[in-house]
């Protein structure tokens, strides 16, 4: 079962660098990446951005509440 994403941590510059997952569990964004690829988390997706590198966002729903920018910060 996918787990979903309940929370982020940013750095001093508001880029995220770790998400809280419904289990509980702290990974870094890199490993989101990978377990988005995977199917592991639900409702995010990773897209190559205009600068050639991979970014994590959310599914595109309409909510803007549930974006990963304006989830609750931990």
């Amino acid at each position: 079962m996918a787990q979903k994403v309940t929370a982020v941590r940013k750095n001093n510059e508001g880029d995220i660098v770790e998400l809280q997952l419904s289990s509980g569990e702290v990974v870094d964004y890199k490993q989101a990446q990978q377990m988005a690829k995977n199917g592991e988390i639900e409702h995010v997706n990773v897209f190559r951005g205009r600068d050639g590198e991979e970014h994590l966002r959310s599914d595109a729903d309409g909510i803007k509440e549930n974006n990963l920018d304006n989830l609750p910060t931990f």
